[in-house]
Parts: C-alpha cells; sequence; structure tokens
C-alpha cells in the first residue's frame, strides 16, 4: 500500500461471542483496519450513524438491522458479509442494485442446529423438564409419568434443506416417521406433503425454514389448530415465522402441550406465557453455537473479505450485483 492508498476498513456491526481476536488476526494481518460496534446488536439508527461514521470497504453483521439508508450512505461498499446464515436483516436487494456483494456461510452450523433440535424433540419426549423441576423441589413421583415412544411418533419438518436433512437422518435410527414439504429427490424414506397434510399429522411440527416474506407467520393458529392434540412446536430457525399469540393460545387450549424455542419473534423479550408455562423449553438463539461452528463461522466470513478485497468472486455469494 503506497502513502496515497487509503488503508480498507471493515465494520463488524455486532457479534455474538466474547471478543474479535480471530477476525481481527485475520483481517489486519490482511493490512485492513477493523472497527466494531457494541456486541450486542444495535438499533438500525445506530448501526447507520456507524456506517455514515466509518464508511466502511465491507460490513460485517450478525444480527444487527443494515439498511437501505446504511447501505446508500457508503458509495464504495463492497461487500455485506453475514456472520451467518440468515439474511432477513439486510437490504439485500438495494446491496444488489449498488453493486455490493452479500455472502453468508450457509453451513457452518448445520450439526449443531440439527443437534439441538433432536436435544429439545427428546427433552420433551422423556419429560426431562417437568421432572427435573418436580426433583429439584423435594417431590419424587414416578407414577405420574406420561412418556412417549420416540419410535412411534410423527415428525413433520419444515425446511428441509441442509439443516432440515441433517435432522431427519439423526431422527431416522430412533424409528420415527419423517414428513416433509420441500422435496429431495435422493431420499425415498421421507414422505413428502403439503404443510396443512403435515400438520395434521404430525406430533411433533419442527420449523427450520428462513424468514422470508412469504414465510412470515407461516405457522399460524390455522395451522397450529391442525397439528394433533397435545403436540409439540420446535422453532429453531427464525422467530417471525411462527405467529407467537397462536402458540400461545395453543398452549392455553392444550392442542401444543409444549414448544421448544431457541428463537423469537421480538428478542430477547419473552412473553409470560411462555416463560411461566410449565414445560417449554425456551433458549436464548444459541442453536448453530459451539466452539467449533463459532471458529469456523468467524473465519470463513473474515476469509471472505479478503477474498473480495482483493478483487476476487465471494466463494459464498448469496446475489449478482449489478456489473459484476
Amino acid at each position: 500500500m503506497t502513502a496515497t492508498e487509503k488503508q480498507p476498513v471493515v465494520l463488524i456491526t455486532d457479534y455474538a461471542w466474547p471478543d474479535l481476536d480471530i477476525e481481527k488476526s485475520i483481517l489486519e494481518g490482511a493490512g485492513y483496519k477493523v472497527v466494531s460496534g457494541p456486541s450486542a446488536p444495535a438499533s438500525a439508527e445506530v448501526i447507520e450513524a456507524l456506517m455514515l461514521e466509518h464508511q466502511p470497504d465491507v460490513v460485517l453483521f450478525c444480527w444487527a438491522p443494515v439498511t437501505e439508508k446504511a447501505i446508500r450512505s457508503v458509495p464504495h461498499l463492497k461487500l455485506a458479509a453475514r456472520l451467518g446464515v440468515g439474511l432477513d436483516n439486510l437490504a439485500v436487494d438495494v446491496c444488489t442494485e449498488l453493486g455490493i456483494w452479500v455472502t453468508n456461510v450457509p453451513d457452518y452450523c448445520v450439526e449443531e442446529v440439527s443437534d439441538h433440535t433432536v436435544a429439545m424433540l427428546l427433552s420433551w419426549a422423556r419429560g426431562l423438564v417437568p421432572f427435573n423441576k418436580q426433583v429439584s423441589e423435594g417431590v419424587w413421583e414416578p407414577a405420574g409419568a406420561k412418556l412417549l415412544r420416540v419410535a412411534n411418533l410423527t415428525v413433520g419438518i419444515l425446511g428441509y434443506g441442509r439443516i432440515g436433512q441433517r435432522t431427519a437422518s439423526k431422527l431416522r435410527p430412533f424409528g420415527c416417521e419423517l414428513l416433509a414439504v420441500d422435496r429431495s429427490p435422493d431420499e425415498d424414506d421421507i414422505e413428502f406433503c403439503d404443510l396443512e397434510t403435515m400438520a395434521e399429522r404430525s406430533d411433533v411440527l419442527i420449523v427450520q425454514t428462513p424468514l422470508t416474506p412469504q414465510t412470515h407467520h407461516l405457522i399460524d393458529q390455522n395451522i397450529l389448530d391442525r397439528i394433533k392434540p397435545g403436540g409439540l412446536l420446535i422453532n429453531v430457525s427464525r422467530g417471525g415465522v411462527v405467529d407467537t399469540n397462536a402458540v400461545i393460545n395453543a398452549l392455553a387450549s392444550g392442542r401444543l402441550s409444549s414448544v421448544g424455542l431457541d428463537v423469537l419473534e421480538d428478542e430477547p423479550n419473552v412473553p409470560a406465557e411462555l416463560r411461566e408455562h410449565p414445560n417449554t423449553i425456551v433458549t436464548p438463539h444459541v442453536a448453530f453455537s459451539s466452539d467449533a461452528s463459532l471458529e469456523e463461522l468467524r473465519v470463513r466470513a473474515s476469509e471472505e473479505v479478503i477474498r473480495v478485497l482483493n478483487g476476487g468472486k465471494p466463494e459464498q455469494a448469496r446475489n449478482q450485483p449489478n456489473g459484476k
């Protein structure tokens, strides 16, 4: 870099881990300046101010909203890189219009999210949460157990991509019947059907589909009214795919006996009806997380930055920018 050349700037808007040591080691080692916002995702207005102030060449974002206003305020922005999978918090169309690459790391947490899903199912079927609570309160009543044989369950998977397929592969050895909406031509041991039919036949309904305008509140009162009485809903995708009020109603009526939620519509606010229900499992958006998955995510996202700033095409492009 000559004295007249500007040092490329990478803005990291937020991050779901204790520090930025990995990112800084890779990016500063490549000669870039790294600036960051708060670790917890800030408001759109705060991110817009950070973008305007630092004028980054690349924005790396996790859960913080990166709006059209933020993107348009940086005329030379080259890349918007998600530290994660979903892109519902980015104005992707604006990036495409302005010739800005959009990337994510679509497969870094397949094992972790599918593990989390199966753990929630097994915990529900075997009564781990309520029994642990009873014993911790000094109650020992094995005769009150009303548990389920997992092999007898019908499990519907909404969103049959990488994570959905891996979840199915982990459930097959238990012997449960598997249903899915999205067809995979390579498999003949899972039945494909429409969402309404899947809900009517499922003891467990698993949500693993991205949040888009088309999938917002896809799981609504109509779908939950169709699920087998006493069923389980698991959501490890995005909170907005599921209508929270419909879930609360279904729990109150007994249509759902429990939910396993790693995501909520208004994180981190947990409605009292979910927090206080004796059988619900709510985790704080951590299904993606493990030491291995986080290291892989951070390294691969940083490597995409170097690839693009060196003039190359990203490996995990989620758009085809105008003029590229």
